[in-house]
C-alpha cells in the first residue's frame, strides 16, 4: 500500500496505449456524423468575433429543435394509441433537452451589446421568428395561429409542412381524446373541431383533470400524462423567459431584424398556453 502511494504522489503516467483502435475503419467518427458538411455550415457575414458564436448558438438550437419534434410527434402517436409508457420516456427527452435550450442562453449572454451591434447589420431580415421548426413545435403543442404559416409561404416545402401540422390535432387535442376513450366527459366540440383554430378552455375538461388528480391511484399513467405535459409547457415558458431577458440584456428595446416589436413582442408571447386546464386545476383542486 505503501509503494501505491508513493506512485500516486510521484504522478506515475498512465499507459492509456496498446488499445485495439480501429485506424483503418471503413466508417469513420466524421464520416458517421457528417462532420464536415455540418463543420462548414458556419459561415459569418462580417469578420467580427462573436459572430461565430450567435451562429454556433442558433444552428445548435435548431439541431435540439429537430430533436424535440422526432419525439413529440412520436409521442403524440404513442398517446393516440394508448401506449402511454413509450410516450412518457419521449416526453421526458423532450424536457431534457428544453433544459439543454435554456442553458445556451447562458452561453449567449457574454455578448455584450457592443458585441453583438458590430455584426447586426449582417443579419438582414432574418430571425429567430421565422424558425419553421419552432412554429412546427408550437403548433404540436397546440398554439395555432394560421397567420404564422403566411411567414413560409415563399418556401413550398416549410409552408406545406406547417399548413399540415396547423390543420392536425396538437397532442393536447390528442390527449383528450385518450380521455374520452377512458370514459370521461369530454365536450363533443372538443373532441371534434377546426384543428387548425386555438383551443378554448373547457370547464368540463378541467373537472375531467380534477378527478384524475383526486384519484390518481385509479388514474396513475392518465396523472403522469397530465404532469409530463405540465414539465413540457413549463419548460416552454422558462425558454421564452429566457430568451426575452437576453434580448433585452442585448438589444434592449430595439425592434427585432424580423420585424416584431422585440422584447414587447416576446413579453406578450409569456401569456401563451397550450393546456390551460393543466394549469387551472391547480387552483380548483
Amino acid at each position: 500500500m505503501a509503494k501505491q502511494d508513493e506512485k500516486r504522489r510521484a504522478g506515475t503516467t498512465v499507459d492509456l496505449d496498446g488499445e485495439n483502435v480501429h485506424w483503418d475503419q471503413e466508417m469513420s467518427y466524421g464520416q458517421y456524423l457528417n462532420l464536415e458538411p455540418l463543420l462548414a455550415c458556419q459561415r459569418p457575414q462580417s469578420d467580427e468575433h462573436d459572430e461565430m458564436l450567435f451562429i454556433v448558438i442558433h444552428q445548435v438550437s435548431e439541431l435540439w429543435l429537430k430533436q424535440c419534434l422526432h419525439e413529440a410527434h412520436a409521442a403524440a402517436a404513442h398517446i393516440a394509441e394508448d401506449r402511454l409508457r413509450p410516450a412518457f420516456k419521449m416526453l421526458s427527452r423532450v424536457a431534457r433537452i428544453q433544459e439543454q435550450m435554456i442553458k445556451a442562453w447562458e452561453v449567449l449572454i457574454t455578448m455584450t451589446p457592443a458585441d453583438y451591434v458590430s455584426f447586426r447589420d449582417s443579419l438582414g431580415q432574418s430571425s429567430g421568428f421565422q424558425s419553421y421548426q419552432y412554429r412546427e413545435l408550437e403548433f404540436l403543442l397546440g398554439n395555432k395561429n394560421a397567420a404564422m404559416v403566411e411567414v413560409h409561404r415563399g418556401h413550398p416545402r416549410h409552408y406545406e409542412r406547417l399548413t399540415e401540422v396547423l390543420q392536425a390535432p396538437s397532442i393536447y387535442d390528442i390527449s383528450l381524446q385518450l380521455l374520452a376513450r377512458h370514459g370521461f366527459a369530454i365536450p363533443a366540440t372538443t373532441l371534434q373541431r377546426d384543428w387548425s383554430l386555438p383551443y378554448r378552455a373547457s370547464s368540463e375538461v378541467e373537472q375531467a383533470w380534477a378527478h384524475i388528480y383526486r384519484h390518481t391511484d385509479e388514474h396513475w399513467e392518465l396523472y403522469e400524462l397530465a404532469e409530463k405535459l405540465v414539465d413540457l409547457e413549463y419548460n416552454f415558458h422558462k425558454w421564452r423567459f429566457i430568451h426575452m431577458k437576453t434580448v433585452e440584456r442585448i438589444i434592449g428595446h430595439k425592434r427585432g431584424t424580423g420585424g416584431t416589436a422585440g422584447v414587447s413582442y416576446l413579453a406578450r408571447a409569456l401569456e401563451l398556453q397550450f393546456f390551460p386546464e393543466l394549469w387551472s386545476v391547480r387552483t380548483a383542486m
